[in-house]
């Protein structure tokens, strides 16, 4: 048995059973890894995978938990890594973030500003997607945080933090009747076009079970993965949009105003998640921390151990 024989059997779990797309991401060819795997199997005795002719088609169940302790086995060998690397190089290296385009465009700025005056050697890197896309990376270890309102909270391997609430801006060119409406009410928007956001992003849940919840259905004509998209196609006249409140600023959108709509809708909690038992850097910690001061890298490290912890603090600001 040697790691190789562990890299390939989890590279392949990982790949949806694909030998073909293992081998190509571990640079190298199908019929090593069917042979490593192979010997793997033969050497604990039991088969991992199930087959039909050369084609993978399921674990088996004593396979399941192996590749589970394989997988503890190299997320650990990771972390000895990161333990070397943060002794000799305290500050330097790579951080990267999974996070939505609203918090990488809106709130991020002034964090990553304020971290690469105190970490010029660290070079950071942002990965934005859907909240789906941000636990998937973070999982597969190809981000160290991920910053989003829906991160997915049945992972495991997954610690989630809450650090801010936010809540809803209408908004609506100059004129448009919606702007006369107080107060502003569910009522009222549903007499105009929407475009909010698309329902896998920044709360579109409670804003679908606020109209849900008065049996209105708004006529939703476009929806869109980010605010900067949501305000142009309301300054073309195609509809009011509903976007984070703290993605409009009336010094820099002026073709545009806003109306809180905070009152209508049931708050949303912006969350970081962070991968258990995983060695971080301090500068990760330091990072989560200008991001949200009420986690400090004490109480961090207690909830990615599992002790217990209220982390809450004050998520409400």
């Amino acid at each position: 048995m040697n790691l190789q024989q562990l890299r390939y059997a989890h590279e392949v779990a990982s790949r949806n059973l694909s030998v073909t797309e293992a081998a190509a991401a571990l640079f190298t060819s199908q019929p090593g890894v069917s042979k490593q795997i192979r010997l793997l199997e033969v050497e604990l005795g039991v088969d991992i995978f199930i087959r039909q002719g050369k084609r993978l088609t399921g674990v088996t169940e004593p396979g399941l938990h192996i590749l589970g302790i394989i997988k503890d086995v190299l997320s650990g060998l990771e972390s000895l890594r990161q333990v070397g690397d943060d002794f000799r190089q305290a500050d330097s290296g790579t951080l990267t973030i999974a996070t939505t385009h609203t918090q990488a465009r809106y709130v991020l700025p002034p964090v990553v500003q304020a971290f690469r005056a105190r970490y010029p050697k660290v070079r950071l890197e942002l990965h934005q997607g859907n909240p789906v896309q941000i636990c998937e990376w973070l999982v597969a270890g190809q981000a160290d945080i991920a910053i989003a309102t829906e991160l997915v909270d049945d992972q495991d391997d997954l610690v989630m933090l809450p650090c801010q609430q936010w809540n809803r801006s209408v908004i609506a060119p100059p004129g448009h009747p919606i702007l006369d409406a107080r107060p502003l009410t569910l009522e009222a928007i549903a007499q105009y076009p929407v475009i909010p956001y698309d329902t896998a992003f920044s709360g579109r849940s409670q804003i679908n079970k606020a109209f849900a919840a008065r049996h209105l259905k708004p006529n939703v004509v476009l929806t869109a993965i980010d605010a900067d998209i949501i305000k142009t196609y309301v300054g073309l006249g195609l509809g009011v949009g509903i976007v984070a409140s703290m993605a409009f600023d009336a010094a820099a959108d002026t073709g545009l105003r806003a109306m809180d709509a905070s009152h209508l809708f049931e708050s949303s909690l912006t969350r970081i998640g962070l991968r258990r038992h995983v060695w971080l850097r301090e500068y990760a910690y330091v990072f989560v921390g200008l991001f949200a001061p009420h986690l400090g890298p004490e109480l961090v490290k207690q909830a990615l151990r599992g002790d217990a912890c209220d982390p809450g603090g004050d998520a409400g600001m």
